[in-house]
């Protein structure tokens, strides 16, 4: 009679523990990828589910140089029309050196770059992955490595949907374990933006912010409720430290959704970007103090850069935050540029409530690890280093305010209305009963006539 009572106790026992495990890992199917891909940067908790967040990024400090965007355009940001003969070029470096089965897959996500309800059978026609097969070994340089590339569509991968995209490149048989996540955009051009940058309207923000006011044409859309079927995020220099994504049309007229706020839609000018030039590791440019060789790496040691907040407005040619590979004594600088530690430095009082980080296109306009700066109290300034690629770039400081959690760029560097920064307006279009979010509008504008 001992055997039956104990059976009972092991199936009810089971039942319990398939039950409590079951309901962890189906409350959502994201969560799933965020246990395989050790790649999401991002989880927020959403009605009791774990939403995740993809982001730019590479898993391995093996891979560098992570680079996306319109063919032989390479300042551009990764985006093209829906069924066009437009291409994107991704490539990236890795210092592993060895020959690797890269794949890549692509996956639809919502405006807020979570997975879409969508099955990849629905946005992709062709083949749901393919192989990485275009790749060169390193010419000539300290530090080797094998540089990979592709473009994007080909006939056996192709979009079929508008919105936003990943890109999931991942080692032949691991689909589940992802090397680098990285954004792009399919967009299908359903209405017209007309846009504007101006110095603030309101008298207290005239000198330092830019108001981007701007209006919806739909006439070929029709849009039953413009509050909840519109979502418009808008970009300063396309970083999302501090993007808008929380406007309403101000007003609805006709076929025209107005958005001209004075407060809800300004940006902090900021300063024009700091940069240094690198595309050569044998002369010192006008910001590099001095570049040495310890037998195993170059390091280019920057001159001290200085706190500018209380300075007046000066007028430097940039590119915006973004940086361009290149080497001055290669041929081709996408397998001849060599690798090097960049020294920062920024003698100034250690802060007690934030950290200070470097933020550029170069650090996915994100603060992690590798970028954060530290403070050296013997010589009362903040020190940092990164292993970049030669070539051009550009950087700002940006503290981090560990109780608010605020990124503020202007403490470091000063705010001006006359700082020349681009705006990026999209436009997200999803109807009632519509399971994705499509990309209906782009428009990039700048704030450059102000001067």
């Amino acid at each position: 009679m001992k055997f039956p009572i104990l059976s009972t106790f092991v199936f009810l026992l089971t039942l319990i523990l398939i039950s409590c495990f079951g309901n962890k890992r189906i409350t959502t199917n994201e969560i799933d990828e965020s246990e395989t891909d050790g790649i999401i940067s991002e989880s927020v908790k959403h009605k009791e589910k774990m939403i995740i967040v993809y982001k730019n990024k590479a898993v391995s400090n093996k891979i560098r140089t992570v680079l996306l965007h319109q063919e032989k355009e390479p300042l551009s940001i990764p985006i093209i029309n829906l069924n066009s003969k437009e291409k994107l070029h991704f490539s990236f470096d890795d210092l592993d050196g060895k020959i690797k089965d890269y794949y890549y897959t692509i996956i639809h996500c919502n405006a807020n770059w979570t997975k879409s309800d969508l099955m990849q059978s629905e946005y992709i026609d062709g083949f749901t992955q393919e192989p990485i097969t275009k790749y060169e070994f390193s010419f000539n340089t300290i530090q080797k490595y094998t540089h990979y590339e592709f473009t994007f569509p080909i006939e056996n991968i192709r979009p079929t949907h508008s919105g936003n995209y990943i890109f999931k490149i991942f080692i032949a048989g691991r689909l589940d374990s992802a090397i680098i996540i990285k954004r792009f955009m399919i967009l299908d051009t359903k209405v017209n933006i007309q846009a504007e940058v101006k110095k603030a309207t309101l008298v207290q923000d005239r000198n330092s912010k830019h108001e981007i006011d701007f209006t919806i044409k739909h006439p070929d859309l029709v849009i039953t409720d413009p509050f909840s079927d519109i979502k418009v995020i808008v970009k300063q220099n396309n970083k999302e430290d501090n993007m808008i994504m929380d406007l309403k049309p101000l007003f609805v007229k006709n076929n025209e959704l107005i958005y001209d706020y004075q407060y809800e839609n300004t940006f902090w000018g900021n300063n024009e970007f700091r940069h240094f030039d690198i595309k050569s590791l044998r002369y010192q440019s006008e910001r590099i103090r001095k570049i040495i060789f310890d037998s195993t790496y170059t390091h280019v040691y920057l001159f001290d850069d200085k706190k500018r907040p209380f300075e007046r407005y000066s007028i430097e040619p940039d590119i915006n935050g973004k940086f361009l590979i290149k080497s001055q004594e290669g041929w081709k600088s996408t397998i001849e540029a060599d690798y090097a530690f960049v020294h920062f430095t920024l003698p100034i009082e250690q802060f007690s409530y934030g950290n200070l980080y470097l933020l550029g296109e170069f650090t996915n306009w994100q603060l992690t690890k590798e970028n954060k700066l530290h403070y050296n109290t013997d010589k009362m300034q903040y020190e940092g280093s990164m292993y970049l690629k030669q070539g051009y770039y550009n950087y700002h400081y940006a503290l981090l305010d560990t109780s608010t959690k605020r990124v503020d760029v202007s403490w470091i560097e000063g705010t001006h209305y006359q700082t020349r920064n681009d705006y990026y307006i999209y436009v997200y279009y999803r109807a009632i009963g519509e399971r994705y979010d499509r990309l209906i509008g782009f428009i990039k504008t700048s704030s450059k006539e102000l001067f």
